[in-house]
């Protein structure tokens, strides 16, 4: 399929507006035009910006040429505002100003100097020299420089003699017991899977080619000064910046709704963590953000942290209003690192946005992979820190990083980004579309309910500005009588239908760019069917509460890398072993899901998490505890020796 992209033409004068955009479409039919550019006459009004919105032709859009107007008609500073406002609305396009004179620039400067991609001038009649520029914009968009070089290198049939071993897939050819994995995979991919021996494609661990290329565009495109691909997900992403940024014994305040990786940051880095309580929604069992109170008394009361990290979006879509967070620790000198795993897609439409980079995070990581096209494990680190070390940034990353990285993942991160660059807008509003109507659709099914905001956000949230991600619905499913086990393995055994996650009485979905017509239809029609099947709503026993952070007696780090001893969960008559009270885990005790941990290494131990820990292992058993130790096939906690805790620093 051969693309469409539209060049906005707005303009007050319509006696200039009409004919510029006729010498640029007839200098489109006059050249190669391989990415179909035509342009569009629009009025310099509100019309505009319900253009480039539109769900009908908005998403084709990917130039405005905004005219300044002639000298003396004042439609200046209306032109500019509007400017303005197209590019607050969609960030990625390509925004060009029309002006009379250099004199016009001054006030362009002031307002959007940022987000002007280039300027012509009135007097210059060059429809053919205006639209060559305006084509090499969008073949700027359009360029993949890392998998051009793949696919280029791969198209040449080099002889291998480098690693890896299966040489392109002909170890697996004619093997009468694996050639079946060179047919399930394909000879393309295999063909691609390359070694740092090969120069043409760079180096991901000292990027100098078509790898910075790539990365350049990215930073372009997520609004970032610099801009790094990962090639071992998020989990990796965050550890490097705290590497980068944490030296032992470096106070950080972090949500304890982190994902795991967080919290095993704390300990490669040896930091001081200060552990931040989440909000909880106890009826569905679900976490939120943490209050916008509690950050800001930490804030005030640990005047010496170095940083702030905290998640948003939530796995549940719940997000922070993040820009007077962010505001507050930066009056505090706190660098802020947001955790965007499940929210890479923001920038590329207005409802989603603002994302935590133009709410002015320092860094954001990204999980390009959940909500956007990359392969599993490619994700990106973003970076807007203006005291930003680039060099022990990447020491820090070249520890972390493979020396013989997956060049498929690479491939599919430059990819992503032009996806989403060119048609992001109209896949997202597609997806935002099917999830209005599949919140619609299920809600009048009777048995079944997504949740709003309101019944997500937990009590002490509901004057915190937060908002939620349209595209994850979560599905109370209390009314239908089924338990949340049985229904997720109906969905998938009888209508091929895998969710992303549930909990005791909640279904959570994930709609991304991915999700089809078909899809939306396959999945309203199996819980319609479900609900058909209703049962006696079942009374569900209630979660065990979480109970909240304790205190640590020394630094995770420390505790991690004691040997330590290990004493069991249960006590000889099957009751939680008071044994474990006040002493000091060794290891990241982590429920999942939700995947919030429970314990961390060097925190003191009380009655409570022992009970919790219990209740959780008998009454649920859609959850896994990771952290757990199994001995003589019962749990254990490894714990430091009272030896052990006596030599190591407490912490201040």
């Amino acid at each position: 399929m051969k693309p469409v992209t539209h060049v906005l033409v707005v303009s007050a004068d319509p006696a200039w507006r009409q004919p510029v955009c006729d010498g640029l479409n007839q200098a489109a039919a006059q050249r190669d035009n391989p990415h179909g550019l035509l342009a569009v006459p629009c009025a310099c009004d509100t019309s505009a910006l319900e253009a480039a919105l539109s769900t009908q032709h908005g998403a084709d859009v990917q130039v405005v040429l905004v005219d300044h107007g002639p000298a003396g008609s004042g439609q200046g500073p209306a032109a500019v505002l509007l400017a303005q406002r197209l590019i607050d609305a969609r960030p990625e396009l390509s925004l060009y100003m029309v002006l009379e004179d250099d004199a016009d620039k001054l006030l362009v400067e002031q307002l959007a100097s940022d987000a002007v991609d280039g300027y012509f001038f009135r007097g210059e009649d060059d429809p053919s020299g205006w639209l060559r520029i305006l084509a090499a914009e969008v073949a700027e968009k359009a360029d993949t420089p890392f998998y051009d070089a793949l696919r280029d290198y791969v198209a040449q049939a080099k002889d291998s003699w480098h690693t890896p071993g299966h040489a392109g897939g002909d170890a697996f050819k004619n093997s009468p017991w694996v050639g079946d994995f060179h047919g399930f995979v394909g000879d393309e991919m295999l063909r691609a899977d390359l070694s740092c021996s090969v120069p043409a494609l760079d180096s991901l661990l000292h990027p100098t080619g078509v790898i910075a290329q790539a990365q350049r565009l990215a930073a372009k495109a997520f609004g970032a000064r610099a801009t790094y691909f990962a090639t071992n997900g998020t989990s990796t992403s965050n550890k490097v910046i705290f590497q980068s940024l944490l030296t032992p014994g470096d106070k950080l305040l972090l949500d304890r709704n982190c994902h795991k990786s967080v919290h095993h940051g704390v300990i490669l880095s040896g930091a001081r963590p200060v552990y931040l309580d989440s909000a909880v929604n106890r009826h569905f069992g679900l976490f939120g953000p943490v209050p916008k109170a509690t950050i800001e008394r930490a804030i005030a009361e640990h005047p010496d942290a170095k940083v702030l990290i905290l998640t948003s979006c939530t796995y549940d879509g719940l997000r922070y209003d993040l820009r007077p967070i962010i505001q507050m620790a930066h009056a505090a000198g706190i660098k802020v690192i947001v955790d965007e795993a499940w929210y890479g897609h923001a920038r590329f439409h207005p409802e989603l946005r603002p994302t935590a980079l133009e709410c002015g995070a320092d860094y954001a990581t990204q999980s390009t992979h959940k909500v956007l096209s990359a392969f599993s494990q490619a994700s990106m680190i973003h970076v807007n820190d203006p005291g930003f070390d680039e060099h022990l940034f990447r020491e820090n990353f070249n520890m972390h990083a493979s020396t013989s990285p997956q060049y498929t993942l690479i491939a599919s991160l430059d990819v992503a980004r032009k996806q989403a660059v060119l048609e992001g807008y109209r896949l997202l509003d597609r997806s935002l579309a099917y999830a209005r109507e599949l919140r619609e659709k299920i809600n009048a099914t009777g048995a079944f309910r997504v949740l709003s905001l309101e019944e997500l956000l937990p009590e002490e949230l509901k004057d915190d500005g937060i908002r939620l991600d349209p595209t994850k619905l979560t599905i109370d499913i209390s009314a239908s009588g089924w338990s949340a086990d049985a229904l997720r393995d109906e969905l998938i055994g009888r209508f091929n239908i895998q969710v992303e996650k549930n909990t005791h009485n909640t279904l959570t979905l994930l709609l991304t760019i991915g999700t089809t017509r078909s899809k939306v239809s396959r999945l309203f029609d199996a819980m319609l069917r479900l609900a058909k099947e209703r049962r006696t709503p079942l009374t569900y026993a209630r979660m065990p509460e979480a109970p909240r952070f304790s205190t640590l007696a020394c630094l995770p780090r420390d505790a991690f890398y004691e040997a330590g001893e290990r004493l069991p969960l249960l006590d000889e008559s099957g009751q939680p072993n008071s044994a474990l009270s006040g002493r000091v885990c060794c290891d990241q005790i982590v429920p999942y899901p939700p995947g919030i941990p429970v314990l961390v290494p060097g925190q003191v131990i009380e009655p409570a998490v022992v009970s919790y820990l219990v209740r959780l292992l008998q009454t649920q058993r859609s959850i896994d505890l990771h952290g757990l130790a199994t001995q003589d096939g019962e749990w254990h906690l490894r714990v430091l020796t009272a030896a052990e805790q006596a030599a190591l620093p407490p912490v201040r």
